[in-house]
This record gives structure tokens, C-alpha cells and sequence, in this order.
């Protein structure tokens, strides 16, 4: 492996507000991709990895709030597109007296959804120089059809030359008209990806599935050729060089928040593979860094609370 590993990580990062409409609010950001790479690059520290976010922002103060958040996480900003006279997404965790949670969100004019709108995006034009390439399900959705078919065909050219092409499945339904139409690109995604990360519960329910095992069989057929299955508690599954494995997970007494619980295992598991771990310890070491991840509230928790996992990783 190259003495410096170059991650490309590229979705949306939106602003998060968190409390009761009309009183107090907490301001934060968050985005599944945005998590990852943060995560990443947290547990990558110390190593010859760099981790670049690719992204379209506004040139408002929001914007540039992000950006210096991500800078003081490490995570590259290179690939970030200004667009003028758009902003970042905007969502409203509301949450009630049983601890549910209630989502409202602002993000159909999202700079993220114009980055590759016009000539080549900051990522495009780069993409030589990077190793691997993450996204997920939301990278994919968020984008109009134009932009959804040149990230399709930056992951072909990018596998094509030998990078690593990382799709994390991430199914949201209320982000697509149509049921078909997400079939139909998860299918060209995981076609062209090398490594897949795929929620049982979300590829059941993309495909239409009654139940979660008929999720689990009809990914295992997928033809990714390192793929990992998460099932919620149940062990982690694990299909590399053709064989199969199975990865416990660590039980947690209290889960706090759930949130990037598959964010920061996709963290966890590509941190052990650039180190040159295997598939099924990279995968115990995901589901490691997942179940630390629950036992705290938000989707990036404090660095000090999962300092020891940097040596391991």
C-alpha cells in the first residue's frame, strides 16, 4: 500500500437543530457520509491517511462554520464546492416525552444538491489522486439525475483504475418519488462498488422484502465482491475472497442513541482495512467502535470518549 492513503468521502452535511419548536434550540451539523469520514479520520490519526469531504456549500457564515468544524476534525475541505446563492440543509430533531424522535427538514435547495452541476466538480477534477471513494444511498438521493449519473461514473472510472469504491447502502425512503428508481441505481451503485456495507433491515426494505432474513438472503447474492451485512445486534456478516464470515457484536447495557451507529462502523471497518487488517477483524473492530458510539448522545460524540480506539485501529 502507498505510504499515504487518500479518502475521498462525498454527500451532505446539513445544520441540525435540537429541541421544541417556538423554545430553546441546540445548534449542531451532522450527515451520514460527513460522519464517517469525521470518524475516520479520528481513528486514522497518527497514520499516513488523509480524509477529504467533497460537498457543495454556500459562501454564507453557516457555511464557513462547517468548514472550520471540519478542518479542526481533520477532514479535508479541498473537494468542498462554494455555490453561490445556496445554503446547507437544514433538519429539526424534535423529540417527545417517550424519548421518540420526530424529523423535519429544509434541504431541497441545498448547495450539496448542485455539486455537480456545471464543469467538473472540485472531486472530479481530483480524482486521480485518491485511493478510495466513500458514499452512500443519501449521496445518491440527494442529487438531481444529471449529478446521480456522474458519481456513477466516477465510480466505474475510479474502480476501473484499482481505487477502492466503498458504497454504503442507506435507504431512506422519503428521499425518493420512486421505489423503482432506487432499485434500480442501488443496483448500478453496488455494481460498480468493491466494497459494500449494507443494513439487512434497509436492503429489505428498498427491495420489497416480508421479512428481515429474506433481506439478508437476497443480499448475500449481491455482486460486490467484499460485502458486509449488518443485522442490527445479530452478528455482523462478512463475504470476502468468496468465503464467508461472522463478526459479533459487543453488547451495550445502554444505548443512549443509535444515531451513526452505521456511520462509525463503516469508520471503524475501513480504519482496520487501510491498516491492512483483514475483512472479519476489520468488522469486529466496526462493530466495536459502534457500540462505543451508542452508549452517547448525537452523532459525533466527544473525542476523548473514544481516544482508545485510535492505538487499536
Amino acid at each position: 500500500m502507498k505510504s499515504l492513503v487518500r479518502v475521498a468521502v462525498v454527500g451532505e452535511c446539513m445544520l441540525e437543530l435540537q429541541g421544541e419548536a417556538f423554545g430553546a434550540m441546540r445548534q449542531t451539523f451532522g450527515g451520514d457520509t460527513l460522519n464517517t469520514a469525521v470518524y475516520l479520520a479520528r481513528l486514522a490519526a497518527g497514520r499516513a491517511v488523509e480524509v477529504q469531504y467533497a460537498t457543495g456549500l454556500g459562501e454564507d457564515s453557516l457555511s464557513e462554520g462547517l468548514l472550520t468544524r471540519w478542518r479542526a476534525e481533520n477532514v479535508g475541505t479541498d473537494l468542498v464546492k462554494r455555490v453561490p446563492g445556496r445554503m446547507p440543509g437544514l433538519y429539526l430533531i424534535e423529540v417527545d416525552g417517550s424519548g421518540e424522535r420526530r424529523f423535519s427538514y429544509w434541504r431541497d435547495h441545498s448547495a450539496a444538491k448542485a455539486y455537480f452541476d456545471g464543469p467538473a466538480s472540485p472531486l472530479e477534477k481530483a480524482a486521480e489522486r485518491f485511493d478510495v471513494l466513500y458514499l452512500s444511498g443519501i449521496s445518491l438521493a440527494i442529487l438531481p439525475p444529471a449529478g446521480r449519473e456522474r458519481l456513477l461514473a466516477l465510480m466505474a472510472a475510479m474502480r476501473s483504475r484499482g481505487a477502492v469504491v466503498a458504497f454504503d447502502n442507506n435507504y431512506r425512503p422519503r428521499l425518493w418519488s420512486d421505489v423503482a428508481e432506487a432499485r434500480a441505481l442501488f443496483t448500478r451503485a453496488l455494481a460498480q462498488a468493491t466494497l459494500a456495507f449494507v443494513t439487512a433491515d434497509d436492503h429489505q426494505a428498498l427491495m420489497g422484502l416480508p421479512t428481515l432474513e429474506d433481506g439478508v438472503a437476497a443480499a448475500r447474492v449481491l455482486p460486490t465482491p467484499e460485502l458486509v451485512i449488518k443485522r442490527g445486534g445479530a452478528s455482523t456478516l462478512v463475504r470476502h475472497d468468496g468465503r464467508w464470515g461472522e463478526a459479533p457484536t459487543e453488547a451495550v447495557e445502554h444505548v443512549v442513541d443509535t444515531t451513526a451507529a452505521g456511520d462509525s462502523f463503516a469508520a471503524g471497518y475501513l480504519s482496520r482495512r487501510l491498516a491492512g487488517a483483514a475483512a472479519l477483524d476489520a468488522a469486529r473492530f466496526g462493530n466495536r467502535v459502534a457500540a462505543r458510539v451508542i452508549q452517547h448522545r448525537g452523532a459525533l460524540i466527544a473525542p476523548e470518549v473514544m481516544a482508545d480506539l485510535v492505538g487499536a485501529a
